[in-house]
């Protein structure tokens, strides 16, 4: 009986934000603003690492990555909810979901990855001051980008190939912003255990293994510095770590709290702010925390600007 009640989904209603329709338009506002700042802000920290010779180093090559990741990241999102805003057309095809889902969960793991080479970089730049140039080689460098990019698009592939062997009933209501793995799950009339069971496992292993990783990396920093004292060199590595340690605190908080620690109280409202966290927060955060906070940065863009007007002046 219940095979014969099913429908073919052939799209799904986003409901987007729970927000008053007296104040959409103040909020469409306020996210479009979000939206070209995360836009604007990345795009110039990839021109100027490209630009500047100085930057040409492991630490950039992976911060221009992390900036890609970002803009990526918020641009699968963002635009489609700005839309619904605008239009008021939740609709969404199935095949546009599941796309959706697919480059989500690709740029979300690929920062995962890039937090934590991040954090090893820092690690041997800070501990193995005089052997840094030779342990992290370009060709290391390179290695760990693209196996980043590897394993998180077979890890994508793979949410995204369980999904579609999934039946969807008559109720295509997704509430949510943007097609969420768990909001799908909820909504399918399908046995959903194995992917259930491959959340947990490959959460484990693209969430809680790379924080545990970051985690180590900086307490070995710490016990590095505390055992050679100097104000100094604390406050130099500390203003390096200090903008890495908050982005990797909001990224994963959300994160881990929002899949892999669910609570039978938690209301779609509350999920729905966990979510704008570390999909629509932390990419913006990301070029004022790397750039303002940072003197090569600043140094970066001061040189362009110059350069600039010198062939002006010409």
């Amino acid at each position: 009986m219940r095979v014969q009640n099913q429908t073919v989904v052939s799209e799904f209603l986003l409901l987007g934000l729970p927000v008053e329709p007296e104040h959409q338009n103040l909020f469409y506002a306020l996210f479009l603003s979000i939206y070209l700042t995360t836009v604007l802000g990345n795009l110039l920290i990839i021109v100027l690492i490209r630009l500047d010779p100085h930057l040409h180093t492991p630490m950039y090559l992976f911060l221009s990555n992390l900036s890609f990741s970002d803009l990526c990241f918020s641009s699968v999102t963002m635009p489609k909810l700005l839309q619904n805003m605008l239009k008021e057309d939740p609709s969404i095809p199935y095949a546009g979901c599941l796309t959706q889902m697919y480059f989500f969960l690709l740029f979300g793991d690929l920062e995962s990855f890039l937090l934590v080479t991040m954090a090893c970089d820092r690690y041997v730049a800070i501990c193995f001051p005089l052997h840094y140039t030779t342990i992290m080689s370009p060709k290391l460098c390179l290695s760990l980008v693209v196996l980043s990019w590897v394993l998180t698009t077979f890890h994508a592939m793979l949410h995204t190939l369980l999904m579609a062997r999934l039946s969807f009933c008559a109720d295509n209501v997704i509430h949510h912003f943007f097609c969420d793995v768990s909001a799908l799950l909820k909504l399918s009339c399908s046995d959903t255990q194995v992917n259930e069971l491959v959340i947990f496992i490959m959460g484990g292993l693209i969430l809680v293994i790379p924080f545990l990783l970051i985690i180590m990396s900086y307490a070995q920093i710490v016990s590095s510095l505390l055992k050679v004292p100097s104000a100094r060199s604390i406050r130099k590595a500390f203003s390096t770590c200090g903008s890495h340690l908050s982005v990797v605190s909001l990224f994963y908080g959300t994160v881990i709290g929002l899949y892999l620690c669910p609570t039978a109280t938690n209301s779609t409202v509350k999920d729905t702010a966990m979510a704008m966290m570390y999909t629509v927060v932390t990419p913006m955060l990301n070029p004022f925390i790397y750039s303002l906070r940072n003197r090569d940065m600043k140094g970066a863009l001061g040189r362009v600007f110059r350069k600039k007007k010198t062939l002006f002046s010409l």
